[in-house]
């Protein structure tokens, strides 16, 4: 639950502009959050806008949100009033958004080798979407640049990260898609770094979700595969996979998992296994299907 905004001041400057400052709890997706978020308007628009949030400052930073917060508004008052026009010209520079490929699903490739057994299962997945008529994207996050998340929770004030990369293009067709779907080798336990870079920078999707814009979110399942016997290996991988999708307010539509492989080395080689995952992608759109 995220409680309206209230007003913390006014301000008119030169009659013409109008400087306020609104705080709102957040509490409701993290304990103790307070957005403070400063506005710049004319009797006709919002010219600008600047928030911060509580989260940012760690307790060795002497500063917090509300204090960083009145001192732009001050900064503002000062450069409107000395240099309007160069001013107004820096405060509503927008910063152009990175263009994505919109498909109907999204497969993520979360292994770092290109033709293992993960790029097997994405290929089978891949290949089912296109057999029922919808188009598909697959994407390997360790051929792109993605920065790990700061945890800067910068994100909370723009509903974007702050790291302008590759991860905007994720995000844009996961935002698009009907179906996620997550490919996955059990690495030490869990998933593998770069798989857990891209999960980690889905922060700015649920910020975006949940503070600026109703977006609907696709199906998701998860295909993952571990060297050694026993579906217990499997366990951190997928609390950390679901706790992500259903962070998102993504439904976990399905799963499957493949043990032992270091015994078969190639899973092509497991019986009926190929038709387990057709079945659970195709089963899982036509749970979107039905849902819509």
């Amino acid at each position: 639950m995220v409680r309206g905004p209230v007003l913390l001041f006014e301000r008119s400057i030169d009659r013409e502009y109008t400087l306020s400052l609104w705080r709102e709890d957040l509490s409701g997706l993290y304990p103790g959050m307070v957005r403070f978020t400063l506005t710049l308007c004319t009797a006709r628009e919002t010219v600008a806008t600047f928030r911060t949030n509580s989260y940012e400052y760690s307790p060795t930073v002497p500063l917090d949100a509300e204090t960083a917060a009145r001192h732009k508004a001050e900064e503002w008052a000062r450069g409107l009033t000395a240099h309007r026009e160069r001013f107004l010209a820096a405060v509503t520079r927008q910063a152009p958004r990175r263009p994505f490929s919109a498909t109907d699903c999204v497969v993520i490739q979360g292994s770092p080798r290109p033709d293992g057994n993960c790029s097997i299962l994405a290929g089978w997945a891949a290949d089912e979407v296109r057999r029922m008529g919808q188009t598909v994207q697959v994407v390997y996050p360790d051929d792109m640049g993605i920065h790990p998340c700061i945890g800067c929770y910068q994100c909370y004030n723009t509903g974007r990260c702050t790291f302008d990369d590759d991860m905007a293009g994720i995000i844009g067709a996961v935002k698009h898609a009907s179906l996620l779907v997550v490919c996955s080798p059990v690495y030490t336990g869990t998933v593998p770094g770069g798989l857990k870079v891209v999960l980690d920078r889905f922060q700015a999707l649920h910020a975006e979700k949940n503070l600026f814009e109703d977006v609907s979110m696709p199906e998701g399942v998860l295909l993952a595969v571990c060297g050694r016997k026993g579906e217990a290996n499997f366990a951190c991988l997928t609390a950390v996979v679901r706790a992500s999708m259903e962070n998102l307010g993504i439904k976990y539509a399905g799963e499957v998992l493949v043990d032992g492989v270091d015994r078969v080395r190639d899973i092509r080689r497991v019986e009926g296994l190929e038709g387990r995952v057709r079945g659970t992608v195709r089963g899982a759109f036509h749970g979107v299907s039905d849902r819509a």
